[in-house]
């Protein structure tokens, strides 16, 4: 039962021990654990000043990477815009050339048709030239047959040229 209720000299005893633990720890140990909890205390808000410090950097990096990415979408955008115009000019000049070598060929040949036609028509000229000598010569031969058809003849050529 001595446990349970102590005595006055264990109490004083206690205290006395109590006291002398209490100053050694205020003297040595109090000390060393606060500089402890302080070190850590300042190595924890160090690394959290660290970490706030990265994590600013990230948004920072974020924020440029986003810039970067739409300078980026907008460099093809630019890019695409300004090769869909060359196409459409490309496009735009070889059907223009297309054209106007089309029109060459017409203008070609509208003048071989025209100098076929010319040529032709000489031909055919030529040929009725030929026929009308030739009908000419076989209605001379048979006209001029005669001997006195052949002096009447050349009496009015004459007459008519005025020969003298």
């Amino acid at each position: 039962m001595e446990l349970i209720k102590p005595s006055f000299g264990l109490i004083f005893w206690m205290l006395i021990g109590f006291g002398i633990l209490l100053f050694i720890l205020a003297k040595f140990a109090w000390p060393v654990i606060t500089n402890g909890i302080a070190s850590r205390n300042k190595k924890i808000q160090d690394q959290l000043d660290e970490a706030a410090k990265v994590h600013a950097e990230m948004e920072n990096l974020h924020l440029r990477h986003e810039e970067m990415l739409a300078q980026a979408k907008a460099d093809r955008d630019e890019i695409l815009a300004e090769a869909r115009k060359i196409s459409i000019e490309i496009q735009d000049n070889a059907k223009a050339k297309a054209d106007s070598e089309a029109q060459a060929i017409i203008e070609e040949a509208k003048k071989a048709i025209h100098y076929e036609k010319m040529k032709a028509m000489t031909d055919v000229k030529n040929e009725i030239a030929n026929l009308s000598i030739d009908i000419a010569e076989k209605v001379m031969t048979q006209e001029l047959s005669d001997k006195a058809k052949q002096e009447q003849l050349i009496a009015k050529w004459v007459d008519e040229n005025h020969l003298n």
